[in-house]
């Protein structure tokens, strides 16, 4: 499958989003779309996603997982759970100079990872397929995200130990998560929460930085 059999309307609608994000729509459409093809793809036999119209994947899974890019610095990052490399392979297309990691579990889901990476090119991506908690890599990243995994005491408690000391987990959630604040283990501070609005989605969308403490 390739990007001429999704909906001709489709680039328009991505490329209107990206612009609204303060991306370049010109030089990351394509890649987004083969991204978006494949998924489409697979998604017929293997049901990696809920979603299955492409143009509800533009709003609900490229420019939602792109949405938080301003907020993402170069360095390492792990995406905890990404299930079809959500949001690692957008930012991963959309930021050359990050390092991503994908962590997911589900082997079918692990093996769609590969061939995405191979198959764009993804030489700033590898997979790593593992549970969070199983990952070996005790404070090898900078920045951890994790998009609909758990409540951030969960998110912590199976990947906290991947993150260096003064690193920050980039959890996206709905509405001002105050509950899950408040439940923050020791050693974790929110450092910001910044509202986050996504081009064709209705709701609340907002990134949630939490920093590790420096021993």
């Amino acid at each position: 499958m390739n990007e001429t059999t999704l909906p001709a309307d489709l680039r328009d609608t991505l490329q209107r989003g990206l612009i609204s994000l303060g991306l370049d729509a010109d030089a990351l459409a394509p890649r987004l779309l083969d991204y978006l093809a494949l998924l489409a793809r697979w998604n017929r036999t293997y049901n990696l996603t809920a979603v299955r119209d492409p143009r509800e994947m533009v709003t609900r899974h490229l420019l939602d997982s792109l949405a938080m890019h301003g907020h993402v610095e170069s360095g390492t990052l792990a995406d905890l759970g990404t299930g079809p490399g959500l949001p690692g392979i957008p930012l991963a297309i959309a930021k050359p100079q990050l390092q991503v990691t994908l962590v997911e579990s589900n082997g079918k889901k692990a093996r769609f990872l590969r061939e995405a990476v191979r198959t764009l090119g993804l030489g700033n991506a590898r997979v790593a397929e593992s549970r969070a908690e199983a990952l070996d890599e005790p404070a090898a990243y900078d920045a951890l995200t994790a998009r609909a995994l758990d409540v951030l005491a969960g998110i912590i408690e199976v990947g906290g130990h991947l993150l260096k000391p003064g690193g920050r987990l980039l959890a996206m959630k709905g509405v001002r998560p105050e509950e899950e604040i408040a439940l923050l283990p020791a050693g974790w501070t929110v450092e910001a929460i910044h509202p986050l609005t996504v081009p064709g989605l209705v709701g609340e969308r907002h990134l949630v930085v939490v920093r590790r403490d420096p021993a």
